[in-house]
């Protein structure tokens, strides 16, 4: 007779540890991304969602909760790019509320300049939510393709 796992699920046949859930979330968000689909990662944040985005551009701050990132980040960043925005995640490695990510995004702004940069995104999780999100990024792609926020 099989004894039941507490770590495991019979009826979906997955792990039921809480860094397995979140990596898997994750890997479905970035396969969506990979497509041009944002729709998930957004749906995946949490209210209090907080998006910090490090180094010393004139994007670099805390972006605190899920409106604030959707209008202060998303849309003035999204306003610049000229075609869909991918981005391709090459590395996850989790662990207890924490996921990270390798990824690399690629778009074209209005102005013909390659956005083209590379992430390491470190993220939390909570209850299959988006809580937090720390960007590691190069930032004079940012300085040299991007322009600054209005």
């Amino acid at each position: 007779m099989r004894v039941p796992s507490p770590l495991y699920d019979e009826d979906t046949h997955m792990s039921t540890l809480p860094s397995t859930g979140n990596k898997q979330l994750m890997r479905f968000i970035f396969t969506e991304l990979a497509q041009g689909n944002g729709r998930p990662f957004v749906d995946a944040m949490a209210d209090n969602f907080c998006w910090i985005l490090t180094g010393q551009t004139a994007w670099s701050r805390r972006y605190e909760g899920k409106q604030v990132v959707r209008e202060q980040l998303f849309k003035p960043l999204f306003a610049q790019f000229a075609g869909t925005y991918v981005n391709r995640a090459t590395r996850f490695v989790a662990e207890d509320d924490m996921v990270v990510v390798e990824c690399r995004g690629e778009v074209t702004t209005h102005k013909g300049r390659s956005y083209n940069n590379q992430y390491c995104y470190v993220c939390r999780l909570a209850d299959g939510k988006l809580v937090e999100l720390v960007e590691y990024l190069d930032t004079q792609l940012v300085d040299t393709a991007l322009d600054a926020p209005a």
